[in-house]
């Protein structure tokens, strides 16, 4: 650690967490509904970064699940950009820095967040619960569709199966199958 160490870095001293990483978010004006969701459970941290560290990014179960979402799932050149994409872009920064703190920019997130829901898009605060709730449900939502189109994709799945009325629609004896549950649901259900 050394001289260039931060104040959080001396602080925890021999207590640091192996492997984790400590970094706060830039505000990008009134955008701490969006960090405060994303960031600091740890009071001391917040003010020795002088700014915020993931929440989310500290539920390790959801962290690891993302990340190996956006390594085994998407490609380099894949053109679709969400905010599942944009998280998991924003977590693998955070996780791949060499240094243990410091602070990233997540503007491409925020940029996103903005372009998909209107209520974020002003320089008013928001309420961070919404947030986080539309957050999840947008993934969630980004999951569900991947995995419909995962299964009619031609590579995945043989011919839909077809009665007398046309084709089936996922449904026997009138009860509907049940829903999708996604790794966000077993992290947060």
């Amino acid at each position: 650690m050394g001289a260039t160490g931060s104040k959080l870095e001396k602080a925890l001293g021999d207590q640091f967490p192996d492997g984790e990483r400590y970094f706060g978010l830039e505000n990008f004006g009134n955008t701490c509904y969006c960090n405060s969701v994303l960031q600091v459970f740890h009071c001391e941290c917040r003010e020795l970064l002088g700014t915020h560290v993931s929440s989310l990014y500290f539920c390790v179960p959801f962290r690891e699940q993302l990340l190996e979402y956006y390594t085994t799932k998407k490609s380099p050149g894949d053109a679709e950009e969400n905010l599942l994409t944009c998280l998991a872009e924003l977590f693998t920064q955070i996780s791949t820095q060499k240094k243990k703190t410091g602070v990233v920019a997540p503007k491409r997130f925020v940029q996103i967040v903005k372009k998909q829901n209107e209520l974020f898009r002003g320089y008013v605060h928001q309420d961070a619960h919404e947030f986080l709730n539309f957050l999840l449900n947008e993934l969630v939502d980004i999951l569900e569709k991947e995995s419909v189109a995962a299964k009619s994709s031609p590579e995945t799945s043989s011919l839909p199966e077809k009665s007398a009325n046309g084709p089936m629609n996922g449904q026997a004896n009138g009860f509907k199958k049940e829903p999708l549950v996604t790794w966000v649901h077993e992290n947060f259900q």
